[in-house]
C-alpha cells in the first residue's frame, strides 16, 4: 500500500471531524500513518477504517505518551485540541493541558528527532480577540510554536488559523440540525453575531498550501467569508425543519468567552467586515 521507505506521518488528535480526512488525503499521498488520540474506542474504529494505521492510545499531556508518539516519525500535525469555548471555562485545566502542556510535550519531542522535517499546528480564530479560556489556549500555543522555531531551525514550525469548519465536531450547526429534525426549540446566542465558516476540503487544502508557500511560523491564513448566524438558522430551518412545524427559537446572548465577530488578524477586519454567504448560498453548502 506504500512506497518502500515512505516517510511516517504523526497525526495527533486524528480521531476527529479534520483528522479522519486529513489521513485519507496523506495515505493517499503515499504517507505510513502513526494516531494518537484519547479515546481508544475511537481509534479502534479508525483502525477498522484504515487497517495499516498505528494507533496510540494516550493524552499528549503525558510525557511518555508523547514520547513514544513522536518516536521515529518524519512529519507531525498537530490536531489534537480542546476547542469546546463555553466548555473550556469550567474545565480550564483540561483545556490547557491539551492545548498548551500537550502542545509543549510534542514540540519538545522535536528537538530529539533526527528524521523529523516539519511539525504543523492548527489554530483559530480564536487567537486574534482572545475572550477566554480557549482563545488564551490557542494564544499560547502559536507562542510556543514561535519559540521552538527560534531554539531549533532544523525543524519547520508552521501554524495554520482558520475560522469554523461546517459540522465539526460539537459544532453549534451539529446540535440545530437535530433540534430541528426533532421539531424542538433552537438556542441561539445573538442572531447578529457573525462567524467564518468554511467546507472541510478547504481546511485539509490549507494545510497543505501552508507546508507548500510559509516560510516561517507566522500563522498561515485563508480568505473566508462569514455567516449571520440568523442567516446559517435560517438556512438550515429551510432545509431541515419538520414540514408544517413552528420553527421555535430562544436568544440567550452571547456567552463567557464569546465574541459579537471574529478575526483571523489581530486588530484586523473582522468577521462583519468580510464578505457574507447569503441564505441561499448557506443553504447549499450546509
Amino acid at each position: 500500500m506504500y512506497p518502500h521507505m515512505s516517510k511516517l506521518a504523526l497525526v495527533t488528535g486524528g480521531t476527529g471531524f479534520l483528522g479522519k480526512i486529513l489521513i485519507e488525503r496523506l495515505i493517499h499521498d503515499g504517507y505510513r500513518i502513526r494516531v494518537v488520540a484519547r479515546n481508544e474506542g475511537k481509534l479502534m474504529e479508525l483502525k477498522t477504517q484504515f487497517n495499516n494505521i498505528e494507533i496510540i492510545p494516550g493524552d499528549i499531556s503525558n510525557r511518555l505518551t508523547a514520547l513514544q508518539a513522536c518516536k521515529d516519525v518524519h512529519c507531525i500535525f498537530h490536531l489534537a485540541a480542546f476547542k469546546h469555548v463555553r466548555m473550556a471555562e469550567d474545565y480550564a485545566i483540561e483545556c490547557i493541558n491539551t492545548n498548551v502542556i500537550g502542545t509543549i510535550n510534542i514540540l519538545e519531542e522535536s528537538m530529539n528527532n533526527p528524521l523529523l522535517e516539519f511539525v504543523i499546528g492548527i489554530s483559530t480564530d480564536k487567537v486574534a480577540k482572545v475572550n477566554g479560556t480557549y482563545g488564551a489556549s490557542k494564544y499560547l500555543m502559536e507562542s510556543v510554536f514561535k519559540q521552538f522555531e527560534v531554539i531549533n531551525p532544523k525543524v519547520q514550525y508552521r501554524l495554520v488559523r482558520y475560522g469554523n469548519v461546517l459540522y465539526s465536531t460539537g459544532s453549534v450547526l451539529c446540535i440545530w440540525k437535530e433540534k430541528l429534525q426533532k421539531g424542538e426549540e433552537v438556542i441561539v446566542t445573538d442572531k447578529s453575531a457573525t462567524r467564518f465558516y468554511w467546507q472541510i476540503d478547504e481546511a485539509i487544502e490549507l494545510i497543505f498550501n501552508c507546508l507548500k508557500n510559509s516560510v516561517n511560523c507566522q500563522p498561515y491564513l485563508p480568505e473566508m467569508k462569514s455567516m449571520y448566524l440568523g442567516d446559517i438558522l435560517t438556512a438550515m430551518s429551510r432545509k431541515y425543519l419538520l414540514s408544517g412545524a413552528e420553527l421555535k427559537v430562544k436568544e440567550i446572548g452571547l456567552q463567557i468567552g464569546e465574541n459579537m465577530h471574529e478575526a483571523l488578524i489581530m486588530n484586523g477586519p473582522t468577521s462583519e467586515d468580510a464578505e457574507k454567504y447569503t441564505v441561499d448560498e448557506i443553504y447549499e453548502l450546509i
